[in-house]
């Protein structure tokens, strides 16, 4: 994974819009919530949420830890690419995509066309 698929997969879901935060992470959003974070520095490192069952199994994956100041949201973050397949990658931000989709107000939701 690197940061131009990653861009690419996450644009391809619907009403993602991009951001740049805190000086040099693109933020990935829908409905002004974020569901990923990537660094843009050359080794990639993103940050996602994920679903409660999968967090712990995850966080034992070696390349992967809880994020910081957002662990207790069930958002952890990979520091090597290598520690998910490709196939892993998009399940796992489509994931984070539903779930942050899910918790969205039911008129955002509808405003979005995602209902």
């Amino acid at each position: 994974m690197n940061n131009e698929t990653l861009r690419s997969f996450c644009l391809s879901l619907p009403q993602v819009t991009e951001d740049i935060k805190w000086g040099t992470d693109l933020c990935f959003c829908v409905g002004k919530k974020m569901f990923c974070v990537a660094g843009t520095a050359a080794e990639v490192s993103v940050c996602f949420k994920c679903a409660e069952e999968d967090f712990n199994m995850l966080c034992e994956r070696p390349g992967i830890i809880p994020a910081p100041y957002l662990a207790r949201n069930k958002w952890v973050l990979v520091q090597k690419p290598s520690a998910l397949n490709t196939g892993e990658w998009r399940y796992f931000i489509r994931m984070s995509y539903d779930l942050v989709t899910a918790g969205l107000p039911k008129k955002l939701k509808m405003e979005l066309g995602l209902l």
